[in-house]
């Protein structure tokens, strides 16, 4: 379609950008006049274009529409009018002259919060949802026909930048490109906006945001947020106006003591903490303000309000100021209608707007090598003398945080610099093991050494379940209320999900993991699952019971369900970050503290997930890591007194023994995922060239490291012939290779031993008599390579009938056609239980089948699908426990019974 854009702003840009990508044609863009020299974003990005850009100071003049400004419009030819953000008012001439008409994005959900504040307003009456509507323009003020809204939850901390950044900027452009495709198909809905509900609110200015003290902490709070960052809310203190950002409801643990500041009207004095300045509503509950606005301008840390500037003028070397100088070229790029930058030079009293926050933080990040710095920087040093001593500090290391030291191993791998730990994390802090003993940890694709890394000993688990037990008794971990314990661990997603590529390239170094699969998958379904754990934080509930009454007494019993206390988990080394977050995730969203083991042979997804949880703001202790032998700390963990609960995935030997561990030190918990020889039944009714795929995926996947791979295929015999051929078609088809490359399927299996039981499996499956169609050798190229292999005329009497391979090893027997009964016998001939599947089109027989076999999870013309909602488990020798979905949150919680009577 031909499309006039007319807005502004980085949204307006952003919008523009994906309309051209999505192949409409913008015929012309209208935005505002540049101010202070400065063009706004959407302009400049059209002008590069080449694109019509037009900066009307105004579209009409005592209520008329200028009639040379709608020419120069409706010259263009416009179908559809798009304003993605708009603060100009657009006549109705302009409004109605496209065929299409036309939409505009409004940040709230209409009918609720019509007004240019309504973000600020979402957050003032604490709305629970909060969202944006797109909606088609008409000549009332945000009344028009509904087309499209989406909603999002409003957390408790919540600013307008936080819920912009995080929901309505992202989601609002994908927002605006949807509905101008559903215009473009002629589905776009129009649908008359309600009355009932509806609210106005005018626009937030300072004058209006002043503080009201005589009402609730909570109402406090959500007036301070919903003026952050603009207009700021305030109160007069100190002969003079303050103004309070960054406030939180969240003051579990703090101790109401510190330096009074009186407030006029408000219900007690401030009081000036470590933390930040504590206030109180007339509630008497107490809410915390992290920064202040003094009325000259300058921000500064609350707890520092009663210091001033404590620290005296750093004394730059020739390197920073060389640094310095850079930085002052970048505020003169910033501020053009600025001579010359001197100390004294204010950002923002020199024109500076929020858009130029965003760009310096980015400015200075690439001048100094990637330093963050937050926005609420540049707002705490306004001028540029203090913005480069702050600036130094933080180079320096010096400013004022006591962050966890962090020793890195760095390689560069496709154009990506990994910083991969490689010590022991225990209480928050990267330490090395006992006697500094380390080991290497080996690359698969090619067998050398990719670090050196802690070897902990039995002294280290001590000190490991020492500091998760005071983490759980005494720490902050057990104050914060569950909702604050999601909010951290959606925050430790989101920091996965900002790492993914360096995490999936760990993932592939050390385990041999194929990158395309460790992204969608090995990452993938962790960052999934700890944003699925996180929503259960605050919905573990108990229940009330009717019992017997004590009569002529009454009778009350209640449940609650409790963490257990502290936790060890034991990771096997086939999906090394997946399987650690499948039990962490739901370890920590009970409310225990952790300590993990994870494989020795693949130790560095783990160790980078431990600096995770300290970005995320994980209290210290909460989460502790130990790379080691499962003999000293996998069996310590199993004996220590102090740890309540062992979750185990490994082999069925090593879990009958943590089971006995377990059983004789303290009667501990445990949950195990043990080994499999997983069946899969393909019937001749199926859709064979899907169960020719699937069935490929059901060994092969992850180079048949695979806990529920199908370890034996049980194929009718009408089919059998043209199945093989088919598979060994596709086998001849898969790319062995680097891991790290784009266009590999088939990796390194994850170690040397590994290999060589592989090697051996087949040689002793040919021995037995099995015919060995393709494969069976170790691929002649450097690191462990394995052939994909196939085996047909397997017999139930042998080796590799009953034994699982763990690797990319196809196990193909035949069944009598129409023979249900018999197969399924076959089937459930073993020990293990932990997955199944099966192909057909009947229904009826799909339905029977999956009835009939003893397993945890059985697939239905699929294999391998797994979801985080979904318990997984095994029966019989494969183990007991689930991981994943609401059932694994019970493997870490205890129930409590309590009963009253009155």
């Amino acid at each position: 379609m031909k499309i006039a854009v007319i807005g502004q702003s980085l949204f307006g840009q952003e919008v523009y950008c994906q309309l051209r990508k999505e192949g409409h044609e913008v015929v012309g863009v209208f935005t505002i006049p540049d101010k202070d020299g400065k063009a706004d974003p959407l302009g400049l990005e059209a002008e590069k274009d080449g694109v019509p850009v037009f900066k009307f100071p105004r579209w009409r003049a005592r209520g008329q529409a200028l009639p040379e400004v709608v020419a120069k419009y409706q010259a263009l030819g416009a179908e559809l009018n798009v304003l993605p953000f708009c603060s100009q008012f657009i006549p109705m001439e302009v409004i109605n002259a496209p065929r299409h008409g036309s939409i505009i994005y409004h940040p709230s959900l209409l009918p609720r919060h019509r007004g240019a504040s309504a973000i600020n307003w979402t957050l003032i009456h604490g709305d629970k949802k909060g969202g944006f509507t797109i909606f088609w323009a008409d000549d009332g003020l945000d009344t028009g026909d509904l087309l499209l809204q989406k909603e999002c939850d409003v957390l408790p901390d919540d600013t307008v930048s936080t819920l912009y950044n995080r929901f309505l900027f992202p989601e609002g452009i994908k927002g605006m490109v949807q509905a101008v495709r559903l215009i473009a198909e002629g589905t776009a809905p129009r649908r008359p906006q309600p009355e009932e509900g509806a609210t106005y609110e005018g626009i937030q200015k300072k004058e209006t945001a002043m503080i009201n003290w005589d009402q609730p902490a909570e109402a406090i709070h959500n007036w301070i947020r919903g003026n952050d960052k603009v207009p700021g809310a305030w109160t007069e203190a100190c002969g003079q106006k303050l103004t309070f950002f960054n406030s939180t409801l969240n003051t579990s643990g703090l101790v109401a003591q510190g330096e009074a500041l009186p407030i006029p009207g408000a219900h007690r004095p401030g009081l000036v903490t470590k933390a930040g300045l504590i206030l109180f509503g007339n509630d008497d509950r107490m809410l915390l303000v992290k920064n202040i606005q003094l009325e000259d301008g300058k921000m500064m840390p609350a707890s520092q309000f009663f210091k001033g500037s404590a620290s005296s003028a750093l004394e730059l070397t020739e390197e920073e100021l060389a640094t310095a100088e850079a930085v002052r070229s970048s505020w003169m790029r910033i501020l053009p209608n600025v001579p010359e930058v001197e100390d004294s030079t204010d950002f923002f009293k020199s024109g500076a707007a929020s858009v130029d926050v965003v760009r310096l933080v980015e400015e200075v990040k690439e001048l100094c090598d990637g330093l963050e710095l937050e926005n609420e920087d540049v707002y705490m040093a306004t001028t540029f003398g203090d913005f480069i001593q702050l600036l130094v500090r933080k180079l320096r290391g010096e400013d004022g945080e006591s962050e966890c030291v962090i020793n890195y191993v760095e390689k560069a791998v496709k154009k990506l610099t990994l910083q991969m730990p490689y010590q022991l994390f225990i209480g928050g802090e990267f330490v090395d093991a006992e006697g500094a003993k380390t080991y290497s940890t080996i690359n698969p694709t090619d067998g050398s050494v990719i670090c050196q890394v802690s070897l902990a000993q039995v002294s280290d688990v001590d000190k490991a379940v020492a500091a998760a037990k005071e983490a759980f008794e005494n720490g902050l971990w057990g104050k914060i209320n569950a909702r604050d314990r999601g909010r951290l661990l959606y925050r430790l997603a989101d920091l996965m999900e900002q790492h993914q590529e360096e995490l999936a390239t760990i993932e592939a170094l050390d385990a041999g993991a194929v990158y395309t699969l460790a992204l969608k998958t090995h990452v993938g379904m962790s960052i999934q699952t700890f944003r699925y754990f996180a929503g259960w934080c605050d919905k573990i509930q108990g229940a009330t019971i009717p019992i017997n009454q004590a009569r002529p007494n009454r009778n009350l019993t209640l449940t609650k369900k409790e963490p257990v206390g502290v936790c060890g988990i034991v990771i096997p080394w086939n999906y090394p970050l997946m399987m650690l977050s499948w039990k962490t995730a739901a370890c920590l969203a009970a409310g225990n503290t952790v300590v993990i083991k994870p494989a020795q042979v693949t130790p560095l997804t783990a160790l980078k997930f431990a600096e995770l949880t300290l970005k995320a703001g994980i209290p210290k202790g909460v989460v502790n890591i130990l790379p080691g032998s499962g003999s000293l700390v996998g069996q310590r963990l199993s004996d220590h007194p102090d740890v309540r609960k062992i979750g185990f995935t490994g082999s069925t030997e090593v879990g009958k023994h943590i089971m006995k561990s377990c059983a004789l030190s303290n009667v501990k918990k445990v949950s195990l995922e043990l080994g499999g020889k997983s069946p899969l039944i393909i019937f001749a009714d199926c859709d064979l060239n899907k169960a020719v795929q699937m069935g490929m995926s059901s060994v092969f996947f992850n180079k048949g490291e695979n806990c529920i791979a199908a370890g034996r295929l049980f194929v009718e015999d009408s089919i059998h012939d043209q199945f093989v051929q088919k598979v060994v078609e596709e086998v001849g088809k898969m790319k062995i290779g680097n891991p790290l490359d784009r266009d590999t399927n088939h990796g390194p299996q994850n170690h040397e031993a590994h290999l060589r039981k592989l090697v051996e499996y087949c040689q002793r499956g040919v021995k037995e008599g099995a015919t060995l169609v393709c494969g069976g050798n170790q691929v002649p190229r450097p690191g462990f390579f394995f052939q994909p292999t196939v085996f047909t005329d397997v017999e139930d009497h042998m080796y590799i009938a009953k034994e699982e391979s763990f690797g990319p090893i196809r196990i193909i027997s035949r069944f009598a056609d129409g023979d249900v009964d018999a197969v399924l016998s076959r089937a459930n001939a073993t020990e293990f239980g932990l997955a199944s599947g099966v192909f057909t089109r009947d229904i009826n027989k799909a339905l029977y089948v999956s009835d009939k076999l003893q397993a945890g999870t059985v697939f239905v013309n699929t294999y391998n699908k797994t979801d985080v909602a979904a318990p997984f488990g095994g029966f019989k020798q494969s183990g007991f426990g689930k991981d994943l979905g609401e059932a694994a949150l019970n493997e870490y919680l205890r129930i409590k019974t309590v009963t009253f009577e009155y």
